[in-house]
């Protein structure tokens, strides 16, 4: 449903996008992900048709964005970045204009709103100017517009930035289920959410991919992947590092202290190796006081930045 080849822009000498190819099928949600700068938000104006590709070609339901653009927007929803909106208007007034900017009128424009509005929860603030709102529900009045008409796209720029948990799970509840009979790109910088609702994740960095994958799939590139952690009282410590150091499998240890007195021991594994049995055949066979153990299945933000931080090495190698 959404086609990228070859995507590239520039701005004078800086390339903020250099040649990234992508597809997105009808029940994803793609989680577009990268540090500041990355050019996340550069990629999304491009594929809703906001900014003009230096090169490369983007087709949303096989409409080329450039030469046929109306045919393509009309079947995008876009929540830019910061949701900008006409603060002096209510979000009755907004929503109803977006309503006729797509084509709809009388009844069939009442009905996409009320849809919106329901699914947005945004009935208490319907006849309030937008610049009276909070930041959160400044939000949900982008993703209500974005929404509105429906469309089988969505393109959203930070969905839940601003909003509080309760609104966040509403908000990915929704994502989840409009997903069977919509592609939709999530550009995040918030890596719960790619495990919260993503089905698939992209990680850029200085404008190109550098992985692609599943969450699973991403979590099992991480070291903590499958790794062990143990929690211990304090005074078990150094016994417990004495035996779990030559277990095979394990590579080196990580150890927390905590408040309450215990120390978490993670003991991370050899390329490939698994060892939850291991370790709680240890832990029976030596007695340890065990108040909590649990295998990792990894740990996104490790696999983020461990892809992600060529220029902060480079400057520290500077």
């Amino acid at each position: 449903m959404i086609e990228i080849n070859g995507l590239t822009k520039r701005f004078g000498p800086i390339i903020a996008v250099s040649s990234l190819s992508l597809q997105v099928a009808k029940g994803e949600i793609l989680g577009f992900l990268g540090p500041n700068g990355a050019g996340k938000s550069t990629t999304m104006k491009m594929v809703s048709g906001y900014l003009v590709p230096s090169a490369g070609t983007i087709r949303i339901l096989g409409h080329d964005i450039e030469r046929e653009t109306s045919a393509a927007q009309a079947n995008i929803g876009y929540l830019p970045e910061g949701a900008p909106a006409y603060g002096d208007m209510t979000a009755r007034h907004f929503l109803r204009f977006i309503a006729e900017v797509r084509g709809y009128a009388g009844a069939g424009a009442r009905l996409r709103i009320e849809e919106a509005v329901s699914k947005t929860e945004l009935s208490g603030v319907l006849d309030q100017p937008i610049e009276t709102l909070s930041k959160g529900f400044k939000r949900r009045v982008g993703i209500a517009q974005a929404i509105l008409h429906d469309p089988p796209v969505l393109i959203m720029d930070e969905p839940t930035d601003g909003l509080d948990p309760n609104q966040k799970h509403s908000v990915r509840t929704l994502l989840r289920t409009m997903a069977p009979e919509k592609a939709i790109i999530v550009s995040t910088h918030l890596l719960e959410e790619v495990e919260a609702v993503c089905t698939r994740a992209v990680i850029i960095d200085r404008g190109k991919i550098v992985a692609d994958g599943t969450p699973s799939e991403l979590l099992a590139r991480s070291r903590y992947h499958n790794a062990v952690t143990v929690t211990l009282p304090s005074d078990q410590l150094e016994s417990a590092k004495g035996a779990l150091a030559p277990v095979p499998g394990v590579a080196s240890l990580e150890e927390v202290r905590r408040s309450d007195g215990s120390v978490q021991i993670t003991a991370l594994p050899k390329s490939g190796a698994l060892l939850i049995e291991s370790v709680a055949a240890l832990a029976a066979q030596r007695g340890w006081t065990v108040k909590e153990m649990y295998a990792e299945p990894g740990r996104l933000d490790d696999v983020f930045r461990s892809i992600t931080t060529h220029d902060a090495a480079q400057a520290g190698n500077a």
